[in-house]
């Protein structure tokens, strides 16, 4: 495993920079602030799984190797392979998804171990440039960890890109965002759910824009 932080940062903040920027053509804020958050959770919409690649590419190479992508067991971790593909070249935190509070836990042991996640509230992907209701479980998250905070990131073109069902990448106009890190203000889930609603508003809008 000393293999694995040279891996992710070659994959991400090289290779995976090259073809986003010049191939498919992918245009994304720098997230060097990240580096100065001791730890963090991206919060993201979903479309594709160009998403999670993308915002690995966006995150600073130092800090690469601590963010783990939150993934479904079912689907990346299938088979013993697959599920060790994933943790190996995502750096992948597995979880079941029909295990609601058994997810949850899983997550905050990983924040409880020091690693930031990357999560998409809304689940699975949803069709192409079409938002979905956010699910409870990153409220229900944040209100166990209060102290750290969220980064709202929005992703434009991914379904194009890279289609669900597909599997060849297309040149299509698409861009990542980032809000500001921010911590929770409410200890009600429901109110959570809203200031994540609210960010996610301002920054569609931002990038309605550009």
């Amino acid at each position: 495993m000393l293999l694995k932080p040279f891996i992710l940062r070659f994959t991400y903040s090289f290779l995976m920079r090259w073809i986003l920027r010049w191939i498919i053509g992918v245009k994304w804020e720098k997230a060097s602030f990240l580096s100065d958050e001791k730890q963090f959770i991206i919060i993201a919409n979903h479309n594709s799984h160009l998403d999670t690649i993308t915002l690995l590419a966006s995150i600073p190479a130092r800090i690469l190797p601590k963010v783990k992508p939150v993934a479904a067991a079912d689907y990346f971790g299938d088979t013993p392979f697959k599920a060790k593909m994933s943790s190996y070249f995502i750096n992948a935190l597995l979880i079941p998804r029909s295990e609601g509070l058994t997810a949850i836990r899983q997550m905050k042991k990983a924040l409880d171990e020091g690693y930031s996640l990357i999560i998409y509230p809304e689940g699975s992907r949803g069709n192409p440039e079409e938002e979905q209701a956010l699910k409870p479980g990153i409220a229900f998250l944040l209100s166990l960890c209060p102290q750290v905070k969220y980064v709202p990131a929005h992703l434009t073109g991914m379904g194009k890109a890279l289609p669900k069902g597909e599997n060849l990448l297309l040149p299509y106009e698409s861009s990542l965002i980032y809000g500001k890190p921010r911590l929770i203000e409410s200890s009600n889930r429901d109110e959570i759910l809203r200031q994540i609603e609210d960010d996610f508003k301002i920054l569609k809008s931002a990038a309605l824009q550009n």
